[in-house]
């Protein structure tokens, strides 16, 4: 864990370029323009009914205080309860429609975000988490979409509202409306003040959600694990931590609130008193009646209202301001793998590949993972892939689809650049089976038939038939229609990378790509597979990756990848007739007798190999 997350909150300077970052949401209120000015011509209606019933109910108190004339009440009371009534059902209106667009626009974020992930590459996994990603797409789009619809609206009505209740408070007197507008600026700059400091408050509070959202999500998938090494108090003790930094987060947010909320009012009250004393010494003397004062005394509450709730406002644009900055940080990160625009596939892929001068460096690498790699494959050729762990084996079959940026000029499928292939045709024509088996939480049917759940019954009986899944369907209580679980926990980890072949095997691709696929099954099952992988893809290209001299022996030809390069190639005869790494790994993995001495020697031999690299280690 980073130590930055316990420590104390990082304060910047108070500054407006926070609300920078709103401006992303420009194409919002383009989008939703109309709706919103609807909403705001509803809320300007109400405002302006509003602003009439102080005037009714100053002629009706005023002809109760002239004992000459005879009280008018009805009319006034009538007039006062039409324009509640209208203003009750036009508010109701424009309020749903206002929360219709909040929702809205959440929506629209949401697709937007889940989308732009999906196209995502190796990098930005590295560098925003899973549990970091569900809190900006959940958390961060909440306090987005306020701002959006109410926050822009509030601003609006509030520089109407206060413009209407000043202009009709100058009509009544423009003497007492000079003393009462006196602490309004106070007012309005306090506020300002105090919300724009608000977004690392706010910025904090969601960064901290990220943590514990990233922290549960990760221990919950790693529960087996946790169990397996009795931590639970541990991981206990871990959240505690967490959460509670979290919770130090909301408090300090929702303290500074709490202050913005208690001095806003404290503040606004100075321009009621100044009507109790100053309008009241000009109802003794005659200058306004008493209606004038009650009338006053209502729009100066007109406008104090909404000068009290512009710092809850303004902090509702912080709030989005911070929540903006970590989706769109999300949402302007750069598709690492690009396609031609306008790619075709061809209609006929035969399925030979070439390797010419491939070179490929992960960021931040000391050296080329893959260095200067060229050969040949042809279609309907097996091909196997040994090498140390990290030695570019695994990098060499993603670049084939183009899940890292392989350079171009570097990968051709049937003379074709593999960077001239749109990307979706590329992995539906090259399927690749990744070495870590991933299921989703369904049916092991659906599972099976993820990409095409139409598909006929006999397909996916043949290919999990040649996966060697058949024993296994046999043996669930529900067959094909099982419930795997999430991530497939109910599996074995061989019924899993069986499972996952199966999966492979059903899209009969022309190529298809094996990530060390038979690690967790044994040897007999492993013959087994290979019999049904030979069977189905007889005349179909396959690259298949293995520890294993068992799997590659049955390949047309093999290659040695070592730090990157080949070192060997050939097919099983003629490695081990070369007697290198090849025939070593033979030689260690054999158990037949006249192998015992020379594996005993070997495994001696790279003990002295493995101190003596760790002693040249700085």
């Amino acid at each position: 864990m980073k130590g930055a997350m316990y420590s104390g909150p990082g304060r910047e300077r108070a500054s407006f370029k926070h609300l920078g970052h709103l401006k992303h949401l420009s194409i919002y209120f383009r989008r939703y323009g109309w709706i919103l000015s609807f909403a705001i011509l509803g809320i300007l209606i109400t405002n302006i009914m509003s602003a009439f019933v102080p005037l009714l109910m100053k002629t009706a108190i005023d002809s109760l205080a002239d004992a000459a004339a005879p009280p008018n009440l009805a009319i006034p009371a009538l007039a006062i309860t039409l324009l509640v009534i209208v203003r009750f059902f036009i508010f109701v209106i424009t309020r749903r429609v206002m929360r219709r667009v909040s929702i809205a626009v959440s929506y629209d974020l949401r697709k937007r975000m889940f989308e732009h992930i999906q196209y995502q590459g190796a990098g930005f996994f590295t560098k925003f988490s899973t549990g970091d990603l569900m809190s900006r797409i959940i958390n961060d789009i909440s306090m987005v979409r306020m701002v959006v619809s109410f926050a822009w609206v509030n601003i609006i009505t509030f520089f109407f509202t206060v413009g209407t209740g000043i202009y009709f408070m100058v009509m009544l007197s423009p003497a007492l409306t000079a003393w009462v507008i006196i602490p309004f600026p106070f007012v309005a700059i306090t506020g300002i003040m105090m919300a724009r400091a608000m977004f690392p408050y706010y910025r904090d509070q969601q960064e901290a959600m990220a943590a514990v959202t990233e922290f549960t999500q990760e221990n919950l998938n790693g529960i087996r694990t946790i169990q397996a090494m009795a931590q639970e108090d541990q991981e206990i003790e871990r959240f505690n931590r967490i959460s509670t930094h979290y919770a130090q987060m909301v408090y300090r947010a929702t303290r500074f609130n709490a202050w913005l909320g208690l001095i806003m009012p404290i503040l606004t009250t100075a321009s009621p008193v100044i009507i109790i004393f100053y309008g009241g010494s000009l109802v003794m003397s005659g200058e306004i009646t008493i209606g004038t004062f009650v009338a006053f005394f209502s729009y100066t509450m007109l406008v104090v209202w909404p000068m009290r709730m512009i710092g809850m406002s303004l902090a509702m644009f912080t709030a989005a301001a911070a929540g903006a900055e970590r989706i769109f940080e999300v949402l302007n990160y750069e598709q690492e793998i690009n396609e031609v625009p306008d790619a075709d596939l061809p209609e006929v892929v035969r399925g030979a590949i070439e390797f010419r001068n491939l070179t490929f460096n992960h960021p931040g690498a000391a050296r080329p993972t893959i260095n200067d790699i060229s050969f040949n494959i042809k279609p309907g050729e097996t091909i196997a892939v040994l090498g140390r762990v990290g030695s570019g084996k695994s990098t060499l079959l993603k670049a084939v689809v183009r899940l890292i940026d392989t350079p171009r000029g570097s990968v051709f499928i049937d003379d074709i650049d593999i960077c001239d292939y749109p990307v979706k045709g590329l992995r539906e024509t090259c399927t690749l089976v990744p070495q870590d088996p991933f299921l989703f939480s369904t049916t092991l049917r659906e599972n099976l038939t993820y990409d095409n759940p139409g598909r006929e019954e006999h397909l996916i009986t043949d290919a999990a038939e040649a996966a060697g899944l058949t024993s296994a369907i046999a043996d669930f209580n529900d067959g094909l229609d099982t419930i795997v679980g999430e991530r497939g926990q109910t599996l074995s980890g061989g019924q899993k990378q069986r499972s996952t072949l199966a999966r492979g095997l059903v899209r009969n691709s022309p190529i298809l790509l094996l990530d060390d696929c038979f690690s967790a099954v044994d040897t007999e099952t492993e013959e087994r597979v290979l019999s049904g992988l030979s069977r189905m893809r007889s005349d179909k290209t396959t690259i298949l990756i293995s520890h294993r001299v068992s799997t590659a022996r049955h390949a047309n030809r093999i290659f040695i990848i070592d730090n990157g390069r080949i070192t060997e190639s050939g097919t099983h005869e003629e490695l081990i007739a070369l007697g290198s790494y090849y025939a070593d790994l033979a030689a260690i993995q054999s158990d037949q007798d006249k192998d015992r001495a020379r594996k005993s020697n070997l495994l001696h031999n790279l003990d002295e190999d493995e101190l003596a690299t760790a002693g040249g280690d700085p």
